[in-house]
């Protein structure tokens, strides 16, 4: 049986099924406070912060601003950091794991207040997460990160038993869970048109097809080509994440792309969604394949995401992964069709930790490792208060600098290849016999 009953294009996001996307062809002004290279989350969040204090902001983007994976994520919305507490205190230090973790909750607020404030209409949705154990080691490790996010973060959760795993979804796949009840869902094409529409009800410009080719740096600021103009700017903000052109190959040794793939399924019957996911939530699991996963805004659809490949992968081939994994979880699935198969870039770090800073004079916030829906937005505007020099810039995302890994010497993921035949020859095996 076919999986495939498409209703757009292979590589058509679910998300964009009612886009239209602005012109946005005008070229950015010659003088700027502040120029902002990356027209998605982070870069229109920095723009609205800049702009608020007082600077003269422009944006450019090397092409339409928000189609990277700022419309193309699962729209998930969570803040508590990707690592435990001890693995941060050993990296960092014990005053920065505190600090990360307690800098969660203030993050989810900030994207809160950031959506009502502007008045985003994106299906935003108080739904909750749940991070389901695939085998019995993952939850006893659940247990212990609860225990910390509970110490560190006043964020709330709570641990899930096999035996009440029922009330959250119906499969016997999972050995426990930890919810997180303020976690939210939201529509990120909605959600990014938003931030677009916030940032021009303000005036800043906002310049799409636009790469810059070039930047030089004087006494002055820095001299940002462009093919329509040179633009003058005091600062400079690169806000390009897992889209990082090879002008910045500083950044791309210590950012690297790592693909991400979805499904959307048909429309299915309300009864059968409410059996499969009863609570509801955002889901997503432990093991390495990284599966995500909700029901859609409108309640009619199961999307599916994971790491059907660590590099570019058909997407033909990647549907048939995905929709593979989803009846493994759900084997009533089995005749269900894929309706939207498509990818985007995660901007991914070696440590798994999203980084602010300054490089040469050049202001980022990136490598948000799969937390983007609410840390990119919420460090772009912590990169741009430090840009200005304003003390909101302050976080403890500072304290986790961009590392280069000898894996990666050239801004060229090519160790994703061995990484990826490392990872389903070994790791997927090993976890998928655990996990039974």
């Amino acid at each position: 049986m076919s999986i495939w009953k498409g209703e757009a294009e292979p590589g058509h996001p679910y998300w964009w099924r009612d886009s239209t996307w602005p012109d946005l062809s005008e070229a950015p002004p010659d003088h700027v406070d502040l120029l902002i290279i990356g027209a998605g989350y982070t870069g229109l969040s920095a723009a609205i912060a800049a702009h608020d204090a007082g600077a003269r902001v422009a944006v450019v983007d090397a092409g339409t601003p928000g189609k990277g994976a700022s419309t193309r994520n699962g729209g998930m919305t969570g803040a508590h950091p990707r690592l435990g507490w001890e693995a941060l205190r050993d990296r960092y230090g014990a005053d920065t794991a505190d600090a990360l973790f307690a800098e969660a909750a203030p993050a989810l607020q900030f994207v809160r207040d950031l959506i009502g404030r502007e008045g985003i209409d994106c299906d935003f949705q108080q739904t909750g997460r749940i991070q389901l154990a695939w085998t019995a080691a993952h939850f006893a490790a659940q247990k212990t990160l609860a225990a910390r996010v509970r110490e560190k973060s006043g964020v709330a959760c709570e641990v899930v038993d096999r035996d009440r795993l029922g009330a959250e979804i119906a499969t016997g796949r999972y050995f426990g869970g930890i919810v997180f009840p303020q976690h939210c869902a939201l529509d990120p094409w909605k959600y990014h048109s938003g931030l677009l529409h916030a940032v021009q009800r303000r005036g800043i410009s906002v310049s799409a097809h636009c790469p810059v080719t070039g930047l030089a740096r004087d006494a002055s600021g820095f001299r940002a080509t462009t093919p329509t103009n040179t633009v003058r700017a005091d600062k400079v903000l690169l806000a390009t994440n897992g889209y990082t052109p090879d002008l910045f190959r500083w950044f791309q040794r210590r950012v690297f792309p790592l693909p991400s793939y979805l499904i959307a399924t048909e429309e299915l019957p309300a009864d059968l969604i409410g059996r499969l996911a009863p609570g509801r939530r955002m889901m997503v699991e432990t093991r390495a394949r990284h599966s995500y996963f909700r029901i859609s805004p409108d309640g009619r659809r199961i999307l599916f995401g994971g790491r059907a490949s660590m590099r570019n992968l058909d997407l033909t081939t990647a549907a048939r992964r995905l929709h593979a994994t989803m009846c493994e979880i759900w084997p009533a699935l089995h005749d269900t069709a894929v309706s939207h198969v498509w990818s985007g870039n995660t901007g991914y770090t070696f440590s798994h930790m999203p980084s602010v800073g300054q490089h040469d004079g050049l202001y980022y916030a990136m490598g948000f490792s799969g937390s983007g829906t609410v840390m990119a937005p919420y460090l772009g505007a912590k990169a741009a208060y430090r840009a200005l020099g304003d003390p909101r810039g302050e976080t403890a995302y500072a304290s986790t600098p961009l590392r280069p890994s000898w894996l990666h010497p050239t801004g060229r993921p090519h160790f994703l290849k061995a990484a990826d035949l490392w990872y389903r020859q070994w790791v997927d095996r090993r976890e998928s016999f655990l996990g039974r």
